[in-house]
């Protein structure tokens, strides 16, 4: 009912007041569901670039931007949050109307452009969240952006790896918006090793190693691919996330919303997404060989999804547009589905799943 209420607002109003709902305590009333005895006996749990996780189904980032309800999302059943994108400063993002929702194909466009609060003050939120919380259920992310027009991109992400280094579980290093000009050429081969360059060198300054990940687009080619994999292996990152949004249109869709600008996210992404998670794996040694763990994102909307990525070579997933579609029951119905995908298959582990079936969805 409420998912239905949600959709007859406007898709930037739904946001708002899905957020101002799980501010209230929607989240801990969904919490009171009993988990399926399937999900129970612990298949879920994994590790991925040292980060536990009682279950591998994550949010993305997008949803949560300025750290706002971390912990309500963590009662929702999700396994790992992500928050942001950040700046170094806040800024407004594109002008309105910026998102669009898509019924007819299950999916989103957003042009947003990195709206947010800005890094000092989502800072102090998550600062405020750990002593409310000194144990969270799992890790909390900082997807990391830079500030539209800024004069050097990679001292904006210095700012951001040094500001969230000790606040962050992990932190992204977002190099693949569509919305931002100039953004995704830092994936160009110099270009990101001089980018993560920096970023390493920051990270490696403090007390405390976080784990970086690098988030890559699904408009990448194979050649593309295969140019990212030496800078990502020499600088010393713990792993990638595939994908961000496309610029694609898939001849698919049916809404009239498709003509927007912006990038497209929900269920026409899951097959440009899948395709590209296949090649990364690849190009990183194979799913049984991967020299970097990789985390399945675009597209994912239930417990085969998450399997089938999962089987693809993810060592994790992540999921936001669904969200809008199937509303905030979802995370705990995936978990019980991937966990009876898991046994029925024979795996004892979401591990012992990883690249079961690689080279045979993903990689074609």
């Amino acid at each position: 009912m409420m998912t239905w209420a949600l959709r007859q607002l406007p898709p930037e109003s739904a946001h708002r007041a899905s957020i101002t709902a799980l501010k209230c305590g929607a989240a801990r009333v969904l919490k009171l569901r009993r988990p399926r005895a399937s999900e129970a006996d612990g298949a879920l749990a994994t590790t991925v670039a040292g980060l536990k996780l009682a279950n591998p189904v994550g949010l993305a980032a997008g949803f949560d931007k300025n750290a706002e309800v971390v912990a309500p999302m963590f009662d929702l059943g999700f396994g790992f949050v992500e928050v942001g994108t950040v700046t170094p400063r806040p800024q407004a993002g594109n002008e309105k109307p910026r998102l669009f929702r898509l019924s007819a194909d299950r999916a989103i466009i957003n042009r947003m452009g990195f709206n947010n609060d800005g890094a000092a003050r989502v800072a102090g939120r998550l600062a405020a969240l750990r002593e409310r919380h000194p144990t969270l259920p799992g890790p909390v992310g900082v997807n990391l952006g830079c500030n539209r027009g800024t004069d050097d991109p990679v001292a904006d992400y210095r700012v951001g790896v040094e500001t969230f280094a000790d606040l962050a579980d992990y932190l992204v290093i977002n190099v693949s918006s569509p919305n931002t000009p100039g953004l995704r050429a830092l994936q160009a081969a110099d270009s990101l090793r001089r980018l993560l360059g920096a970023v390493t060198e920051a990270r490696d300054a403090r007390s405390r190693r976080v784990p970086v990940f690098v988030k890559i687009a699904p408009d990448l080619d194979a050649a593309d691919i295969e140019a990212l994999v030496a800078p990502l292996l020499d600088s010393g990152v713990d792993g990638v996330m595939a994908t961000n949004t496309t610029t694609d249109r898939p001849r698919s869709l049916k809404a009239p919303e498709r003509v927007e600008t912006g990038g497209l996210s929900g269920r026409p992404l899951a097959a440009i997404a899948g395709r590209v998670q296949g090649r990364l794996v690849g190009a990183l040694g194979g799913a049984l060989g991967s020299k970097l763990p990789v985390i399945g994102v675009g597209g994912i909307a239930s417990g085969r999804d998450a399997y089938d990525r999962i089987a693809g070579g993810a060592a994790a997933v992540q999921l936001y547009s669904a969200l809008v579609f199937e509303g905030p029951g979802l995370i705990r119905s995936m978990r019980g589905d991937l966990a009876d995908l898991l046994r029925t298959n024979g795996h004892a582990t979401v591990a012992n799943a990883v690249g079961a079936r690689w080279g045979v969805v993903d990689a074609a």
